[in-house]
């Protein structure tokens, strides 16, 4: 009989692309989440009927358990920046983690796979980081046998890092960054499916793995890099962190003031602390090379998803290479 595999947050940025591994693998997929008409997306990953979105709330359990039933495993990808509302740090990262593993525990489940991040840490300044930790705690609580993901920042087509500030680099010459000399470590996120893809076929042992790309940089460099990629000078200017502080405060107290009417999508106080941090995988623990996967670089993917960004766009290397036409 076919395998089922239930994805929570199926149909962001990694479930995506874990959906689409384990469809490749003959799996069947049930791609959870909170808004299935929207997800529909993932359909064409696998045969008719192979790869199925449907609606759960993970704040409750009969919603996670209806979704989770005769599942042969269960990956766990939801995440939030977002630290006021019903999904918020601590319904979505700690007691949604602890929830999932709970009900997969209760109904006997073969292999939860749970997608925490670097830097978690229960005694972290970060609300984010310390809900990630208490997320893990939660999860291997009730389900020891876990294996759990702690990527670090994730590149790709739909990624929210390079993207972003590509895009922004288009409003000016001055592209403003917070901690330019805070270490991150990218990594491809098809890397990171197919880590999920090791655990989930049995082929990864339980336990923490923290998984970086091939490079470390400070983040002013990675800016760099994306720069020329998209053929674009800009000053790259680092805001240093009171001041940072002093803006996201701003923006946080408006959020507050206006009841979430209007959302802070700039920074928050709890981005700028992550930012303090430096976001690389510790060389004692197992990684990417302990699942027998390479890491991809950053520079061999870039130029796929970010050519958009670039002044002429598709048609850049075109006019480049007609400037060495001699006339």
């Amino acid at each position: 009989m076919t395998k089922l595999v239930t994805i929570y947050g199926g149909s962001g940025f990694l479930g995506r692309y874990i959906a689409h591994r384990m469809a490749k693998a003959g799996w069947r997929v049930r791609v959870a989440v909170r808004r299935p008409n929207e997800a529909i997306f993932v359909r064409p990953y696998g045969t008719v009927g192979q790869v199925e979105p449907v609606f759960c709330n993970i704040r409750d359990d009969n919603s996670v358990a209806e979704v989770m039933q005769v599942a042969d495993a269960v990956v766990n990808c939801v995440g939030t920046f977002d630290k006021s509302g019903a999904n918020n740090f601590d319904a979505v990262q700690h007691l949604g983690a602890e929830r999932i593993a709970r009900v997969a525990a209760a109904q006997r489940v073969a292999r939860l796979v749970h997608v925490s991040a670097i830097g978690a840490d229960g005694a972290g300044d970060s609300i984010y980081a310390q809900t990630k930790a208490k997320g893990e705690e939660g999860v291997l609580a009730h389900f020891p046998k876990a294996v759990i993901l702690r990527p670090s920042v994730m590149f790709g087509p739909e990624d929210d890092f390079f993207n972003r500030f590509a895009g922004m680099s288009r409003l000016g010459p001055v592209l403003p960054i917070i901690g330019a000399d805070t270490l991150f470590q990218p990594v491809y996120v098809d890397d990171v499916a197919a880590a999920a893809e090791a655990a989930l076929t049995g082929k990864a042992k339980p336990g923490i793995y923290e998984l970086g790309g091939k490079d470390v940089k400070t983040f002013r460099a990675w800016i760099q890099q994306m720069l020329k990629v998209i053929h674009r000078r800009r000053l790259v200017l680092n805001i240093p962190f009171f001041f940072a502080g002093f803006i996201a405060t701003g923006f946080d107290v408006m959020q507050g003031v206006t009841l979430g009417l209007i959302k802070n999508r700039l920074v928050t106080r709890d981005q700028v602390k992550l930012l303090r941090v430096d976001n690389v995988a510790r060389p004692e623990m197992r990684g990417l090379a302990d699942l027998g996967i390479t890491p991809t670089a950053v520079d061999a993917v870039l130029p796929e998803y970010l050519w958009r960004f670039r002044p002429s766009g598709q048609y850049d290397a075109i006019k480049d290479s007609a400037k060495n036409l001699k006339a």
